[in-house]
């Protein structure tokens, strides 16, 4: 186990420990709360339904309080249930928010010279899921409020606890808040937790005790709001973003008003699925260091899954039940019968089947068996299957909207609902979930070969450990010809159908430039140098990438490697929403071989699924040093197959399942030069070798 989660997980224990003993002390007063016109009459706290034990933490925190009149604040206390993100129909469309906003608007709460760098300010983002539970979430409230008689709420998150000093902060604040707002005004917004945009927050002092923002206020945890102020928000709805960003642009229409320093924190032991959607711009333009990714999906043991679909042009349900986590293999219907004596086998490998041709003995088989469960996806199929026992089988009926379709399933199985919506599902011609490795029984893997076989990620998507995959041995063969060519670049200056890049990615320790890409007469050159930017990061270098995304065909280049350790020269296809890739990487520590490497994620294209930061790399002999001297290498990605070229001899090759799934949807083609964090993939980076240049003299694409 790693220490970091070792210490981590005692650290939350204290903290627990802390807050229990807390609750024994003798509740203090806190004089702001109660009945009357200047009082906080009412606290509202926002709590999922499913989340049960965090509205008995935040009760046990409210005991430890009284209002003026000596009644605890859990008399005032009211419940309100949260806005679930995991219920599709409770997110869909809805005039209270619009789920586009703009970098500019990040920018307006949070300057960051990086990110404006990296994108306009026009660049348009789409808010999670998550987030747009959470804005209706506070939009209830408000409605709740105006709807109700308490001229002052406090509203909470329940995932809050009270600073030591609370008592004496909250009432100096309340008082300070009357005085500047005047007697019969009255604040229409406090801040009573919040988090400071990076110490970029601009405000104006109004005494010792609070402050008036401008903007930079992340957090929405605990604040109070008058009706009037709850009425001025829904008026200027809808909500625009990210609720907490929306606010900042409030603050003047509501004369907001914020204590010197919070006085309500959030809790260091309760555990978040909120997924943010500026994180994964913040990580390519540098700012933070850190994989923006969903955790991935929990596997629930509930025993083997058998499906049969319908047909039809797109593979929907073997989709939605691998975003769900399982390892799904898809059967074409002219494969040999499965036997009985089969199964056992094949679910050591795979959670569910989907339209198997089952041998009668193997029907019997599971029919018996009380693990298995049944999918059909549509009613006629049940006259197919008549026998399936009714207590472990699922019809999916007809429903009228994509959102309600993960519902059944998710029941059926005992899985939570993803955040994303139900998909559509590849292509069937695509091939994506067959598993079309040859016969592992019959496969001979030499010494040589399991050396070159790397670490893999712990995925649903990647083969189990049991498998011990390792690339296949390959004979002689030459990289197939392709189609027409769909773009092309050189030396020349000009029109292309690349771009150089500006923006980064975590893990690596170099920011791109536009300076780090430069032409020569013998190619791009790409340069990593040390950087002396300040706060940035510890070098520069560069990168370009295609304008165009491109379905599958062959993609080549006429690379000169960097030298050094610690550096890379990449060569690869990407995409995000699902992230897919697939690499060809060249060290400089190793440069007489190359790794590449397969990243599948499942999901129609915008789907927030991006597990893994280890892929399924190989290492390949190369037979010369590719910093010495230019050669050609090549990817040819088609359905079902994924190839590997240098100067036109195949050298690695992949096929559905070996040990991924390929990856399905359009990517863009890229190049660059970085320094990996990571001293296992590419070792030490040598300071006194810099700068170092990587040379692509040619790049090409054919259909």
């Amino acid at each position: 186990m790693n220490i970091r989660d070792v210490s981590g997980a005692f650290s939350r224990l204290i903290f627990s420990l802390s807050r229990w003993l807390a609750s024994l002390l003798p509740a203090r007063r806190i004089l702001a709360f109660g009945m009357g016109e200047a009082k906080i009459g009412a606290i509202m706290v926002i709590n999922l339904d499913r989340q049960p034990q965090r509205w008995l933490r935040v009760r046990r925190e409210l005991a430890r309080f009284r209002t003026f009149d000596g009644a605890s604040l859990l008399s005032i206390t009211r419940r309100l249930a949260a806005v679930d993100a995991r219920d599709g129909r409770a997110v869909a469309a809805t005039g209270d928010v619009d789920t586009i906003y703009r970098i500019g608007d990040q920018l307006h709460v949070q300057p960051d010279p990086r990110l404006l760098t990296c994108f306009g300010e026009d660049e348009l983002v789409r808010m999670t899921r998550q987030e747009v539970a959470v804005a209706r979430s506070h939009v209830e409230v408000w409605k709740a409020i105006v709807a109700g008689a308490d001229p002052y709420v406090l509203v909470l998150e329940d995932d809050v606890w009270f600073r030591r000093d609370a008592a004496t902060m909250i009432d100096q604040g309340w008082s300070a808040a009357h005085r500047h707002c005047g007697a019969n005004e009255g604040p229409k917004l406090v801040y009573f937790s919040y988090d400071d945009a990076a110490g970029t927050a601009e405000r104006i002092d109004l005494d010792d005790v609070v402050f008036r923002p401008v903007r930079g206020l992340w957090f929405l945890s605990g604040y109070v709001i008058s009706r009037e102020g709850a009425a001025t928000l829904l008026r200027a709805m809808p909500v625009v973003g990210p609720v907490d960003l929306w606010m900042n642009f409030r603050f003047e229409a509501l004369g907001a008003l914020a204590l010197r320093s919070p006085v309500i924190l959030q809790r260091q032991d309760a555990g978040s699925d909120n997924s943010y959607s500026i994180l994964p711009y913040l990580a390519r333009a540098g700012t933070i260091d850190a994989d923006p990714a969903p955790t991935l999906p929990k596997r629930e043991i509930f025993g083997p899954l058998v499906a049969w679909t319908s047909g039809g042009l797109h593979e929907s349900l073997a989709m939605a039940l691998s975003m769900l986590g399982l390892r799904v293999r898809v059967y074409d219907g002219d494969e040999e019968e499965i036997q009985a004596h089969e199964l056992p086998v094949l679910f050591e490998t795979f959670d569910a089947i989907v339209d198997p041709p089952l041998a009668p003995g193997a029907v019997s088989t599971i029919i018996a068996n009380s693990k298995f469960k049944f999918l059909l996806e549509s009613p006629p199929l049940a006259n197919r299957f008549g026998c399936l026992p009714n207590a472990r089988t699922l019809i999916l009926q007809e429903v009228t909207s994509n959102v309600d379709r993960w519902l059944p399933i998710c029941a059926f199985l005992g899985l939570d609902r993803p955040g994303e919506a139900f998909p559509m599902g590849a292509e069937r011609g695509l091939r994506v979930f067959r598993d079309d490795r040859p016969d592992a029984a019959r496969r001979a893997v030499s010494d040589s070969i399991r050396r070159n076989a790397y670490r893999l990620d712990p995925s649903p998507w990647v083969l189990p450990p049991s498998s011990d995959w390792r690339p296949s041995p390959l004979s002689a063969e030459m990289a197939l010809d392709c189609g027409h060519c769909l773009a092309d670049a050189t030396t020349a200056r000009g029109r292309s159908p690349f771009r150089t890049l500006v923006e980064t990615f975590p893990g690596n320790m170099a920011s791109f430039e536009m300076e780090g890409v430069v032409h020569q007469g013998d190619g791009l050159h790409l340069t990593l140098s040390k950087s002396d930017a300040v706060g940035g990061r510890r070098y520069r270098s560069g990168a370009f990438a295609s304008i165009s995304t491109f379905g599958h065909g062959r993609f080549e280049a006429v690379i000169k490697a960097a030298s050094g350790p610690g550096l890379v020269t990449g060569f690869f296809l990407h995409r995000s929403q699902p992230r897919q890739e697939i690499d060809i990487e060249l060290m400089g520590a190793d440069p007489t071989a190359m790794l590449v490497n397969v990243y599948f994620n499942p999901g129609d294209d915008g789907a927030n699924v991006a597990f893994g930061y280890r892929g399924t790399p190989c290492r390949i002999e190369l037979g010369f040093d590719a910093t010495e001297d230019f050669h050609r290498y090549t990817i040819d990605w088609r359905p079902g197959y994924i190839a590997w070229s240098v100067d036109g001899r195949v050298v690695h090759k992949r096929v559905g399942w070996d040990p991924t799934p390929l990856p399905h949807l359009p990517m863009r083609l890229h190049a660059n030069l970085w320094a990996p964090r990571s001293e296992e993939l590419a070792g030490t980076i040598d300071e006194m070798a810099l700068p170092s240049t990587a040379i692509f003299s040619h790049v090409s694409t054919w259909s």
